[in-house]
């Protein structure tokens, strides 16, 4: 969420934000409501004033045993005035926050204005693997080892609930365990959180009200299924203030992730490219405001240390404005080559969303004691999401007898397994 006062200073580029980011808000509604409201307490101070004046002398006539009522009279209908400007003012206000929850996050000077056609690709790694035979689609090879059960999934749960079996579990609980692992050893602390989290910590991370339509909700408890694990390892700390000399603050956490895909009509949904329940260990960052990019730079070379542990080929691009999240500043994409399906995929967004959350979850920070408490910058990253990581993994490693090379770094957290086999 953005500073009224920022918006109120700087309208220009807060319309220019909401234009590129594509959202629609009405913000000359918001300040011409924030007027009416500022006005009207103006006014109420007055009155409140007048009241206080008026009451001293009401007490000091009383004390003479003069007669008062005029002045009693004429501050019962005060009151009943302040009362009435009180709940107009509440009234101003909710509308005012209503549509202020609404305003999307500024992108960063080095953020490209436009759509997917401007996204910058900014680093590849790897480089993608020569076959001596047509590769297959993860799909098939996941089917021909039985490794992947997606009828099985949709008889129980529905489309796009896909099942792991055997050597397919194993390496889906390798891949998470080998991620925990590698990001426990570069600093960072781990968390195993709730996978339910309620209204509150779903807005202070900007997913309501906006997206609400593509969440799982217990409408009985009002708890959502977890989207992502950055809802519950930021909200450790809403409404805390922070001491400046623990920042950064860095998170790792696991957790099964649940996404509707309200708005994924006619994009590819075959097989584990787009799921509603996916396994994601994820990386947060608290840190002071002047270190926050450096600091999204580090997020993002942690993130990408594990598809070059994994020797998947990949590529980094930095999203374009019309791109980016309602939360985010600047985000880097992290995609991954999948030989079978021919395709590059997503499996990490790393973003930095400054003090936008912070600001919706009371999350501050204090440099030293005495002074004032000011909001922290929080970066989240996938470290990564093992759907599309797994069908990379797939394709990549599968040979012409149809058997899979699983990765070195996965062969300890698999009994020292080297392939999947019929």
């Amino acid at each position: 969420m953005l500073d009224l006062k920022f918006i109120r200073e700087n309208l220009k580029i807060v319309k220019k934000a909401i234009k590129d980011k594509h959202e629609k808000v009405n913000l000359n509604r918001l300040i011409a409501l924030d007027e009416e409201r500022r006005e009207l307490v103006v006014k109420v101070d007055r009155l409140k004033h007048t009241r206080n004046v008026v009451s001293k002398e009401i007490g000091r006539l009383k004390s003479k045993g003069e007669d008062m009522s005029q002045k009693v009279a004429e501050m019962r209908k005060l009151g009943g005035e302040i009362e009435e400007l009180d709940n107009k003012i509440r009234g101003l206000e909710k509308k005012v926050y209503d549509i202020l929850t609404m305003v999307p996050n500024i992108p960063h000077d080095s953020v490209p204005t436009g759509t997917e056609k401007k996204n910058i690709i900014v680093s590849e790694w790897g480089s993608e693997r020569s076959f001596d035979f047509e590769p297959l689609p993860h799909w098939e090879l996941g089917s021909a080892l039985d490794i992947l059960d997606f009828a099985a999934g949709s008889k129980i749960s529905g489309s796009n609930f896909p099942i792991y079996k055997g050597a397919g579990a194993g390496i889906e609980r390798a891949l998470i365990n080998f991620m925990l692992d590698a990001h426990i050893k570069n600093g960072y602390k781990e968390i195993f959180p709730p996978f339910l989290v309620n209204r509150d910590s779903m807005f202070g991370t900007g997913q309501l009200p906006k997206l609400e339509e593509d969440m799982y909700i217990c409408e009985v408890d009002d708890l959502f299924l977890n989207p992502t694990a950055e809802v519950p390892l930021i909200n450790i700390h809403r409404n805390e203030i922070l001491k400046g000399e623990n920042l950064p603050i860095k998170y790792v956490g696991y957790t099964a992730c649940f996404r509707r895909e309200a708005g994924s009509y006619g994009k590819e949904t075959r097989g584990l490219l787009r799921v509603h329940q996916f396994n994601k260990v994820e990386l947060i960052k608290f840190t002071t405001p002047e270190t926050s990019y450096e600091e999204l730079e580090t997020l993002l070379s942690d993130a990408t240390r594990i598809l070059q542990q994994l020797e998947i080929p990949y590529r980094v691009s930095l999203l374009a404005s019309g791109e980016m999240s309602f939360a985010s500043a600047k985000t880097y994409d992290i995609e991954v080559w999948a030989p079978g399906v021919k395709k590059w995929l997503e499996v990490s967004s790393v973003s930095n969303c400054t003090d936008f959350q912070a600001r919706r979850a009371g999350i501050r920070f204090r440099r030293k004691k005495g002074e004032k408490a000011e909001f922290v910058h929080i970066l989240n990253g996938s470290g990564v999401a093992t759907p599309r990581t797994l069908t990379a993994i797939l394709e990549h490693y599968q040979n012409r007898d149809g058997s899979i090379t699983i990765p070195k770094v996965l062969r300890p957290y698999m009994n020292g397994a080297a392939k999947i086999k019929h």
